[in-house]
């Protein structure tokens, strides 16, 4: 979703596209990608597979912080190397809970930011996504998501909700930290979109809404149905961009945006209804009130109570950063220029990677052991 002719941007122009920013924009799509390759290929049959014959619980504890390193080096991306201001509002949540995260859908990149949040609370790792199951056919990044186990989706509920059920039991565990982030509206806004949900919510009784999509309820009651014995809170995190809505090719070269605006409303998992019904009442309750608060953003160019995040530290970006390239280039120099038994282990690696994404494999642990 663009927000159009906003009063509160004027002066504010998107970053131009020079040649420099497509140099450096290559040069840190190179660099994201091998270090993603060079880290799913060493660590995933260790953290994802070999300790996961033992323990689930440690499994993932293992692939939480080692991937939270590498994904740490997206907010370093988005706020330091880009300049992309980010301003956080609403409330101030606690660290390490065990939530429940719904966002409006604004555009293809929304999901990436969340990372910026997820980062300052020290659960960047433990961040799980109800995602189109297209996205784990992308190359190498698909190895990540399947085995970070990110539920993919067909957005038929009639295929989705076994799919659903099986993976949500298995995050039931609360000592599992956990992040699990859903976009009730299903897909990102545009005006066609929105004039359609707008028909069937005047044909249905419901809220008109301008700046989001009527959210899609079943997804939603599912997780609190399986896991509301293990959750603390549910985020409700509401985005907005200025100047414009960015693209995946704006994140890489920075043009846009400028600035990343993200209201948190935390509600304690016992003051959202149990039953199907009322918690879908709920949940088109709380879009209603994001578009009220875009609404308030397109007038003021802000939401309420600003400052509620302190800034990243670049020393710890940096260092972050620093660690990530030294592994990939241990791990670079192992696979081009030391021992045979290398390749050998990384053709393996990539065989057994790609089978386990395809056909759906995790393996269970041998003693039983959560």
């Amino acid at each position: 979703m663009e927000i159009k002719q906003l009063k509160s941007t004027e002066g504010l122009k998107h970053f131009p596209l020079t040649p420099f920013r497509i140099f450096r924009g290559v040069l840190c799509l190179i660099i994201y990608v091998s270090t993603a390759f060079m880290f799913l290929v060493y660590f995933l049959p260790v953290a994802a597979i070999f300790i996961r014959l033992f323990s689930v619980h440690y499994s993932r504890k293992s692939v939480s912080f080692l991937f939270g390193l590498w994904l740490g080096m997206w907010p370093f991306l988005f706020e330091k190397i880009n300049k992309t201001k980010f301003i956080f509002s609403g409330e101030r949540v606690p660290v390490e809970e065990r939530v429940l995260i719904i966002a409006n859908h604004r555009t293809e990149v929304d999901w990436m930011y969340l990372w910026n949040l997820a980062l300052r609370k020290g659960c960047l790792g433990y961040i799980k996504y109800v995602l189109k199951s297209s996205l784990m056919k992308l190359p190498v990044f698909g190895w990540g998501f399947h085995f970070l186990e990110f539920i993919p989706v067909e957005r038929k509920w009639e295929v989705d909700e076994p799919v659903m059920q099986q993976m949500l039991s298995t995050f039931a565990n609360p000592r599992d930290p956990l992040w699990l982030a859903i976009f009730p509206e299903g897909t990102d806004y545009d005006e066609e979109k929105c004039t359609k949900s707008q028909k069937y919510a005047e044909e249905n009784g419901l809220p008109v809404l301008t700046n989001v999509l009527l959210p899609k309820t079943r997804g939603f009651h599912a997780c609190l149905e399986i896991l509301r014995g293990s959750f603390d809170a549910v985020y409700d995190v509401t985005i907005a961009y200025k100047n414009r809505s960015p693209s995946f090719t704006d994140n890489v070269f920075g043009v846009d945006p400028s600035e990343v605006h993200m209201h948190v409303r935390r509600i304690p998992i016992g003051e959202i209804p149990a039953s199907e019904a009322d918690a879908a009442t709920w949940l088109v309750d709380a879009f209603h009130i994001k578009d009220q608060l875009l609404n308030e953003f397109i007038a003021k160019g802000r939401f309420p109570e600003e400052g509620t995040e302190e800034e990243l530290s670049t020393l710890k970006c940096l260092a972050n950063f620093a660690v990530v390239i030294s592994f990939t280039v241990v791990f670079t120099f192992l696979t081009f220029w030391s021992s045979v038994w290398f390749k050998v282990y990384v053709v393996l690696a990539i065989v057994f990677l790609s089978f386990a994404t395809y056909f759906n494999i995790r393996p269970s642990p041998i003693c039983g052991s959560k």
